[in-house]
């Protein structure tokens, strides 16, 4: 580790802040047109990079759902591209006055958006993460420093060259985005210290970098503890439509924290639905454990245990749970949930709202998949993460989220008495 190299990325990206928050709206776009250019003439380069990340990932045994994380191929390279698309159309909320009144003396108060200040962000695995919180710190004016995991060192370290180069290109202090290459432990630690230079921290991985990013940070957090997800199935849920979203949910791509971990049924539908659902289960290769009531449906699964229920796998295990009522799966939901996406399948509009009111997460579903919470999917071009945080923000974290507030005052010289 090298400490001095640390601080002064640090402290060149906090330098750099004063002039990024200056800059206009029109400039910062030219500038990710310009990365957008960049990515997609280094389209076979970001690639030939990209498999030396993910031999390295197979040659250390990594699971097929973490090296599926680290792919760059074509198609999730147009992604890229598009999510900075949809970003350069997003109108930035710098400037924003969320509210503004006149008091009785004259004094003219108005509440502002603001940049945050310097953001660093700690992640794991996906590459696309380098773009993904480069885009939407600059386009918020917030510079970052960004501290990407060793599985993903290549390909992030190429990534973050790329918007350097269009930075410089048009204009932009470089350091306004900064790169921390080092990629062992003890290096996080020392970045975790710098609260001079950084005003807020972003950890975006597993449950292991969060704990020890909240443990050890000095500069406030923005995080989400894990994604142990949920989907009910409600004795008045219609059974195409559970077994399609609840399907998506799960196979579509496990290894994400919206993927859901943990099933539960009513037990008045779950003759009829736990059957079909575990057929379609075995043919994307998904382990089933089930509780005492599961498995006198579901004879050949495993038996779930406590902590099964309290494990987010990030792979091809189900959990499902047998529940008397809606009460039982709201209760269950919010002892074992991690408060980030839960959903219910039903047609009955009271147990539908009853679920959104009384279920505490962040993003609370009817009749839809957990994996659509995501930026992108929810219209901010790209996110830094999801918050399951109460404080500052919660959800997917887009462009106001990276905001915070000031207030104008606008006088004629009063003063208090």
């Amino acid at each position: 580790m090298n400490p001095e190299k640390i601080i002064n990325i640090c402290k060149r990206a906090h330098e750099a802040f004063y002039s990024l928050s200056k800059t206009s709206e029109e400039k910062i776009n030219t500038a990710l047109e310009g990365l957008k250019n960049l990515i997609n003439k280094n389209r076979e380069k970001i690639k030939s990079v990209n498999e030396i990340d993910i031999k390295n990932a197979k040659e250390l045994n990594l699971k097929s759902s973490l090296i599926d994380r680290l792919l760059l191929n074509d198609k999730r390279i147009d992604g890229i591209i598009n999510s900075i698309d949809t970003v350069i159309k997003l109108k930035s909320p710098v400037g924003e006055v969320i509210e503004g009144w006149r008091l009785e003396n004259g004094l003219n108060i108005e509440k502002v958006r603001v940049p945050i200040g310097t953001i660093g962000i700690i992640y794991e695995s996906r590459p696309n993460v380098t773009i993904d919180a480069a885009i939407l710190c600059l386009k918020s004016l917030n510079s970052a420093v960004l501290r990407g995991g060793k599985e993903a060192i290549n390909s992030n370290k190429l990534l973050s060259d790329l918007i350097k180069e269009s930075l410089n290109e048009n204009g932009i202090n470089p350091n306004s985005i900064g790169f921390i290459d080092e990629t062992d432990r003890e290096g996080v630690k020392y970045m975790l210290k710098l609260n001079e230079y950084i005003d807020v921290i972003v950890p975006r991985g597993g449950e292991g970098l969060i704990k020890f990013v909240t443990e050890n940070a000095t500069m406030p957090v923005i995080k989400h503890d894990k994604g142990l997800c949920h989907m009910y199935i409600d004795e008045f849920a219609d059974l195409e439509k559970a077994l399609n979203v609840s399907y998506n949910a799960k196979v579509q791509r496990p290894g994400v924290c919206n993927a859901i971990e943990t099933l539960l049924v009513h037990k008045n539908i779950a003759n009829a639905f736990l059957p079909k659902f575990k057929e379609l289960m075995d043919k994307a290769n998904v382990e089933l454990r089930g509780c005492d009531k599961t498995q006198t449906i579901l004879k050949d699964i495993k038996e779930a245990t406590e902590e099964d229920f309290k494990t987010e796998y990030l792979d091809l295990i189900l959990s499902i749970k047998v529940v008397e009522s809606l009460d039982e799966a709201i209760e269950h939901i919010n002892t074992y949930g991690s408060h980030h996406s839960e959903a219910i399948i039903t047609e009955n509009y009271n147990n539908a709202e009853r679920f959104l009111d009384e279920v505490d997460a962040s993003c609370v579903y009817v009749n839809a998949s957990t994996r659509f919470t995501d930026g992108g999917m929810f219209g901010f071009g790209a996110e830094i993460g999801i918050s399951t945080n109460k404080l500052h923000a919660r959800g997917p974290v887009g462009l106001k989220e990276l905001t915070t507030y000031k207030y104008k005052i606008r006088g004629i010289g009063q003063i208090r008495e």
